[in-house]
């Protein structure tokens, strides 16, 4: 995605995320507004209805939380105190009987139910745990122990102090094994992501590799042997001399298609990322190849059997890139002038085997080629079967299973 489109895409997300962030300074700055309304009503309200409204008003900050976890937890540490202080406190029975002028029950404690607002801050302490540092956690941490054992100490009734520390001590520790389990799962997902990524990009890089290989490892050796024949035949041979030269022209204009062809297709836009990177070319394409080996002065014994229906498209080039990067080896290394190419289709498998009766794997093995390499990569990655060595009787045989799908099955 370039150009004109991309912009778009970035105008449309710098909008997205300016509204976003104005949502969440809103909600910061509504929150302490908000924070007072439980704070109000008849003398006759419950303590616990209080406390569920001043928790409730953290709603607010959740913008504020994603982007920065340890402000909104300073301001909810604050605003959590600051509403137990408005609170009443204990209260006892008034002399006449009946509840007392403040509202509360005999013995109920109104400012230590407030403090179980604390709870909607040791959410944000987990989130803090789970997507910031350890610096920042920490002292956020800190920060929350000390305000909430400072409220309690404050503002909490003598005999609520000990269950209330322990409750908020219980809380805060919940909070930060929550938070150190999903930033060790998130952590987790980031590292098989970034596993994926790499090994995504290795096989595409070998992918590239076996294209390229094949495409022009086969035309630059037609090249050179017909120019070593036009080089040999020049003088004496003139007409000879002249046919290889047009071969060559001919193999470097196909060569230099295919190159053209596959650069196109790594810059194609991401719209057209699935199209295929070579040529469409196949089994269909074997004739073309045999008359190629016989220029070359290698005669191709072709066998087709079972049905002619077409196949998946990465089986169909892969098979064919197979008995080309074959017939190449034989043309370079078997020294012979004829092989066997067989071509079997099955109801679940296509079998191909290529024989010659040559040298065998001493000049294939004497340079530096990734010809075989390639060939066993792409049968495995059709989960297929290949082999590739020297002959008992003499020569060399590549041979190689690939599974189909069944009719109407997935690829």
């Amino acid at each position: 995605m370039t150009g004109p489109a991309a912009a778009r895409t970035l105008i449309g997300m710098s909008k997205t995320t300016g509204s976003r962030g104005a949502a969440a300074w809103c909600g910061l700055a509504l929150y302490p507004v908000v924070l007072t309304l439980p704070l109000f009503g008849s003398a006759s309200t419950l303590p616990l209805l209080r406390a569920l409204g001043v928790t409730l008003c953290a709603v607010l900050l959740v913008g504020v939380a994603r982007r920065m976890p340890l402000l909104a937890l300073a301001v909810l540490l604050v605003g959590t105190l600051a509403a137990t202080a408005a609170q009443p406190g204990s209260v006892h029975p008034s002399p006449a009987g009946g509840l007392p002028a403040s509202g509360f029950p005999d013995g109920v404690d109104g400012r230590g139910t407030t403090l179980l607002a604390f709870l909607a801050a040791d959410l944000v302490l987990g989130l803090l745990v789970a997507r910031r540092p350890r610096r920042q956690w920490v002292a956020g941490v800190l920060l929350s122990l000390v305000a909430q054992g400072a409220g309690i100490a404050g503002f909490a009734s003598p005999e609520n102090q000990v269950a209330l520390l322990v409750i908020a001590l219980l809380a805060v520790l919940v909070s930060c094994m929550a938070g150190l389990v999903a930033r060790e799962r998130s952590e987790h997902a980031d590292a098989l992501r970034d596993r994926a990524v790499s090994e995504a990009v290795t096989a595409e890089r070998l992918h590239i590799a076996r294209e390229l290989h094949d495409m022009v490892s086969h035309g630059i050796g037609v090249i050179t042997m017909q120019s070593g024949v036009a080089a040999r035949v020049v003088e004496t041979r003139p007409a000879e001399a002249r046919a290889a030269l047009e071969a060559i022209e001919q193999t470097g204009r196909e060569t230099l298609r295919g190159l053209r062809r596959a650069l196109v297709a790594l810059r194609r836009a991401d719209s057209e990322a699935d199209a295929p990177l070579a040529p469409a070319t196949g089994l269909a394409d074997l004739d073309a190849l045999v008359e190629r080996a016989a220029g070359e002065g290698v005669r191709v014994d072709l066998e087709r059997t079972g049905a002619e229906a077409a196949l998946p498209s990465d089986v169909d080039r892969s098979a064919y890139r197979i008995v080309q990067e074959a017939l190449a080896n034989v043309v370079r290394h078997a020294g012979v002038a004829t092989c066997r190419v067989t071509v079997r289709r099955a109801e679940r498998d296509l079998f191909l085997e290529i024989v010659d009766a040559g040298r065998g794997a001493g000049a294939r093995s004497s340079g530096a080629g990734f010809g075989i390499t390639g060939m066993g990569e792409r049968v495995r990655l059709l989960h297929g079967e290949f082999s590739a060595g020297p002959r008992p009787e003499g020569g060399f045989r590549v041979a190689a299973r690939i599974p189909l799908p069944l009719p109407g099955e997935p690829a």
